[in-house]
């Protein structure tokens, strides 16, 4: 390549690297950085290659204060946007300690050096909720291709074991499955698919799979297992409770008004909100009717009640009449 062409190159490398907003890379400090490389560069010919960087579109501004210097003003990352990214990897209990280091490593190169030692001292990872599966983005590529192509997968699925030894085990079970969907909630990574041995929906764990293959025979059409002609990732999610399936019905609740925008952010702004007296209100939802479901209403105690249907208001009942029991 031309030495020209390459300084030019390297000139945006390096202020893609080093420069931004509050650390502006001076034009001596360029020259200095090419020379290193092997490359001559006087003051004008700098001027002349930032000029033509910013005619294709790199917008780098030229500053003088805090000091005199050029930086690169449109990145495709904000680092506030970079910040949101890394803590929800790092929150993420589906991507294993290992690939958390390398995913955080990555996002914080869309940032200049600068501000990425910056970030690192502000972001905290754990790895006590992770899992340790190192197979997971080829679960992930792997699922989604049998998704597009509407195939089944076959695969391992892994359970922790309960035994009075306490002796760390765990059970492994075969599954051949019609998949479709992927969905991201309440930290885990489920997939949405059938058993063909039965006619409804089920969820399983990403991070408990491995040994995936996809199959030659075709998906089950998802409308002979569910309500859904077209599979609706967003409908379903929504009426989810912990991730338990369960048949679809319409749900009214008697809600104390102090819970409300805790119900709106469950269910979204647009719910009905109807005023049942002058400290309760009613809504209806629907709602996959389950344990999860069940476990979601009781969290509240007294501030929820089911009014129907009947069956559900029963469950809840009984649920918490077991817990009596206990105590």
């Amino acid at each position: 390549m031309q030495t020209s062409k390459l300084k030019t190159l390297l000139i945006y490398k390096y202020l893609e690297e080093f420069s931004d907003d509050g650390n502006p890379v001076s034009t001596t400090e360029l020259i200095a950085m090419l020379k290193e490389k092997g490359i001559p560069a006087e003051r004008k010919s700098i001027y002349a290659d930032v000029k033509a960087l910013n005619e294709i579109g790199c917008n780098i501004l030229s500053v003088k204060s805090p000091k005199i210097g050029f930086f690169v003003a449109d990145r495709r990352f904000d680092l506030p946007e970079v910040r949101l990214l890394i803590d929800a990897v790092s929150s993420a209990g589906f991507i294993t300690p290992n690939k958390t280091k390398v995913l955080v490593d990555k996002l914080e190169s869309l940032l200049s050096a600068n501000q990425a030692k910056t970030l690192k001292s502000q972001v905290y990872c754990s790895g006590e909720n992770k899992c340790d599966n190192e197979e997971i983005y080829y679960i992930i590529n792997g699922l989604d291709e049998a998704i597009n192509n509407k195939k089944q997968v076959k695969f391992v699925y892994k359970r922790r074991n309960i035994d009075k030894e306490q002796k760390k085990s765990f059970t492994e079970k075969t599954f051949t499955v019609s998949p479709y969907a992927l969905i991201w909630k309440e930290d885990h990574y489920y997939l949405v698919c059938n058993n063909k041995k039965y006619d409804n929906l089920i969820n399983l764990r990403l991070d408990r799979m491995k040994k995936i293959e996809i199959l030659d025979e075709p998906q089950r059409p998802v409308s002979e297992v569910s309500e859904y002609d077209v599979f609706n990732s967003a409908d379903y999610s929504a009426k989810m409770f912990n991730m338990f399936s369960g048949d679809t019905d319409e749900v009214t609740l008697l809600c104390n008004l102090d819970i409300r925008e805790e119900i709106m952010d469950r269910f979204g702004s647009k719910i009905p909100l109807k005023a049942a007296d002058i400290e309760h209100f009613e809504t209806t939802i629907n709602a996959a009717v389950s344990d999860g479901l069940v476990s979601w209403i009781m969290q509240y105690g007294k501030d929820i009640k089911v009014l129907k249907p009947q069956y559900l208001a029963d469950m809840v009942a009984e649920k918490a009449r077991k817990i009596a029991e206990l105590y």
